[in-house]
């Protein structure tokens, strides 16, 4: 067992210097956001350094992997990916992705009949792309009403008010990535028709 932890330490340092290497961040940079002084960073790829929480734990979220894919933890137990789908005022929501933080994948499947509101456009931090599946995708941004159908492909700053809903009675199906911060869907603004 011993042996063991010895060998997954030891590998942590050169995961930690390619990690680096493959983000084209120097040490002083990585020091300078992770608040590790650069010695220290330079033993730890070294090997010089054992790792502790107090230091993987910035490293991990710098380099926006999971603390266990950073020392390579062995794999335990099922493998699946169970994803549990979000429903709500006519939609279902599917996340795509656990990684916390970082690009945020959905599938949206926006049932047939949906009894859709007058349009409520909104902003937030973030940036959103959206690739249509199947049906018809109304999308209002900004000052533009857009229908957008299968295989259609849309992209777009979410501070600029933005709505979406069914084109017509029919069901849609699209897939959604949201940039770094779009994941919170904090609302900054309503913007309202006149």
């Amino acid at each position: 067992m011993a042996n063991d932890l010895s060998a997954v330490l030891s590998a942590v340092g050169p995961r930690l210097r390619e990690l680096r290497r493959r983000s084209g961040t120097t040490l002083a940079g990585l020091s300078e956001i992770t608040g590790i002084p650069i010695s220290t960073l330079s033993r730890l790829e070294s090997g010089h350094r054992k790792p502790s929480l107090e230091l993987l734990l910035p490293l991990a979220k710098m380099y926006q992997v999971p603390l266990d894919e950073l020392i390579d933890a062995p794999v335990t137990g099922d493998p699946r990916v169970f994803l549990r789908p979000i429903a709500r005022h006519g939609m279902t929501i599917i996340p795509l992705t656990r990684k916390p933080g970082g690009l945020q994948a959905f599938k949206h499947i926006l049932h047939a009949g949906r009894d859709d509101r007058e349009p409520d456009l909104r902003s937030h931090e973030g940036y959103h792309w959206l690739y249509v599946l199947n049906g018809r995708l109304r999308l209002m941004l900004g000052d533009q009403d857009l229908v957008l159908v299968a295989g259609e492909v849309a992209e777009f700053d979410t501070h600029l008010p933005h709505w979406f809903g069914n084109a017509d009675a029919r069901s849609v199906e699209f897939l959604t990535i949201l940039g770094p911060q779009g994941e919170r869907f904090h609302v900054r603004a309503r913007y309202r028709r006149r």
